[in-house]
């Protein structure tokens, strides 16, 4: 039975396993010399096996057998590339979840603070809003149980669950002098990959945070509510903020990037072989109707992020704007091993832009490079050091690029990069704070064997 595999790009380092299948005639061709690499690689695998039956038996405690396999599958991932591994069957529910965008819960975005979990705000018409929870309140009790003492994600997964079941909250409000208990009812709930506002009262901002199955949906809704909004003699352009975007969904950078696009290629994608070449193009149909576009990028801008910044960048339909991105230019296909038996997280491919260049350890570079006024006490936590300072990243051709700024103010009114493209859609010249990006001579990139 063929299983069922989906495609993910993310910035994070992660992981599966590779199945390698090898057909008759290419073993006839081969000859002796795949029955020596066979031979030997049988010889490596009754190693491993005379290494875990000693471990089994002397080691100075009994192990768990399990575990010592987990760790070995995991070993040998993790000395392929940083984003491959292996996921457990916790993990990779959770990875279901972040991906799919929907899950069973309250409606309630949450932080940990002094050990406790503090509301940072509740999502409009969900169980949480409804039942008046409000932001900074103080969750210190989950059905009776302590909230001190749990991580942020033990605390997550207890107020998430099915549809329909009841949850207890014992809350802690500034103001009140009596804890706050209220029953909520579990909803489904759907993560907002995507808020908009308008900003300066003609253009519309648009902040993507990941690429999950609900993005693409969310973008073309906020386009349409913007579009109206504002008007369209009104509209002066888009930003689309992508700036700390990690990534996510290879199909949804995809059909982000159709929204904004008549035609032509957004990316191309090449495996191992030849023959695994595959790419991707726009259908007609540009939801912002021509309007101008300009993309926010910044170092923690990976991925997906990236598939999109450079298709448009390519097609000369967005400006980019910020610092150079990260760099992650490789596709991981996640596939599931069974029932209870997690599933594997692997490198199968490159990806390059519709020019042919692979961004990979190198990142994209804005066509306007703007850098932000950094406080001093963050000045040590606000550079990624991107791809190629990833120990075992996938090797490019040419010079590999460090990572950069990633820092984005809290503030609209202190952000240099929002600021800047406001000017620029309301035709005022860059000023002498931000400066065009570099050219660089990179060649498109050499299909890879």
């Amino acid at each position: 039975m063929m299983r069922k595999t989906s495609v993910i790009l993310l910035s994070a380092a992660c992981g599966a396993a590779l199945t390698l299948m090898v057909t008759q005639p290419r073993a006839v061709l081969m000859g002796s010399t795949a029955r020596a690499a066979t031979s030997d690689t049988y010889r490596q695998l009754n190693l491993f096996g005379d290494v875990f039956e000693r471990v089994r038996s002397d080691y100075v405690e009994k192990p768990d057998d399990s575990k010592l396999v987990e760790s070995a599958i995991s070993g040998m991932l993790a000395g392929l590339d940083p984003h491959s591994s292996y996921m457990d069957a916790k993990s990779f529910r959770d990875m279901q979840v972040q991906t799919r965008g929907e899950f069973g819960g309250l409606g309630i975005e949450v932080t940990m603070e002094d050990g406790l979990i503090k509301v940072v705000s509740p999502i409009d018409d969900t169980p949480a809003s409804k039942a008046g929870i409000m932001a900074n309140d103080i969750i210190t009790q989950l059905d009776d149980e302590q909230v001190q003492g749990l991580t942020l994600n033990q605390a997550v997964e207890k107020m998430r669950g099915p549809v329909n079941t009841k949850i207890r909250l014992k809350i802690v409000r500034k103001g009140s002098d009596n804890p706050i208990e209220v029953t909520l009812v579990r909803d489904n709930i759907r993560v907002r990959s995507v808020r908009a506002r308008v900003e300066q009262d003609d253009i519309a901002y648009i902040r993507v945070t990941t690429f999950n199955e609900q993005t693409t949906e969310g973008l073309k809704r906020e386009i349409n509510n913007l579009s109206n909004q504002i008007g369209a003699d009104k509209l002066k352009g888009f930003i689309i903020d992508l700036r700390n975007n990690p990534g996510g969904l290879l199909e949804e950078a995809v059909t982000v990037s159709d929204a904004f696009l008549e035609r032509g290629e957004i990316v191309s994608t090449r495996g191992r072989n030849a023959e695994e070449t595959q790419r991707r193009a726009a259908h007609a149909g540009d939801l912002t109707k021509g309007k101008p576009v300009i993309v926010l990028i910044n170092g923690g801008s990976a991925s997906a992020s990236e598939i999109v910044a450079g298709a448009l960048q390519d097609h000369k339909r967005a400006t980019l704007i910020g610092t150079r991105s990260f760099g992650k230019g490789s596709v991981q296909t996640i596939i599931p091993l069974g029932s209870g038996n997690g599933a594997l997280r692997l490198t199968t491919a490159r990806y390059y832009t519709p020019s042919g260049k692979s961004i990979q350890a190198k990142g994209i570079v804005p066509d306007i490079e703007v850098l932000q006024d950094v406080p001093d006490e963050l000045k040590a936590r606000t550079d990624t050091k991107g791809e190629a300072s990833l120990r075992g990243h996938l090797k490019n051709d040419g010079d590999e690029k460090t990572g950069s700024q990633s820092y984005v103010p809290p503030d609209a009114k202190d952000d240099k990069a929002l600021k800047t493209a406001a000017d620029l859609l309301h035709g005022i010249k860059a000023t002498a704070s931000t400066t065009p990006a570099p050219t660089t001579s990179d060649k498109p990139a050499a299909k890879p064997n």
